[in-house]
């Protein structure tokens, strides 16, 4: 699929941003444009490994600047930091950029997380400061 290069500010729930961060991957909205969706879908759950598993409106996950990246800085995404592919969702916190993505899982509902079951908001605006569940 058509790869991108896309410039990111991330923000964390624990309250540090890092500016201008370079990754490299397959805009979602490329994906998303081979994908034909059942009626009544309305969320994805990004899963990843060891139960890991985010969850998102299905209007946010193509939305802007969303990418599967499987490039950071240059090189390519070590381990540690989800390779080999992690998704990036830059508007919300990076809890939801799901690092070692294995599948998707369209829904016709909101389902929790990992983050979410333990605790965590389940949308995430870091300029609304959406943290954690009551926020």
């Amino acid at each position: 699929m058509p790869a991108d290069r896309r410039t990111f500010d991330i923000h964390c729930v624990t309250k540090w941003s890092k500016l201008d961060t370079d990754w490299e991957g397959v805009p979602v909205t490329e994906l998303m444009s081979k994908v034909e969706l059942l009626p009544g879908a309305s969320h994805v759950l990004v899963v990843a490994e060891q139960g890991f598993a985010a969850n998102l409106p299905l209007a946010d996950f193509p939305a802007g600047d969303n990418l599967l990246a499987y490039g950071f800085g240059g090189a390519p995404l070590e381990r540690r930091h989800g390779s080999p592919l992690r998704l990036v969702v830059p508007h919300l916190y990076f809890w939801r950029s799901v690092k070692w993505v294995r599948g998707l899982r369209f829904l016709d509902h909101d389902e929790p997380g990992f983050w979410e079951r333990n605790g965590y908001h389940m949308y995430g605006d870091p300029w609304k400061e959406e943290r954690f569940r009551g926020d």
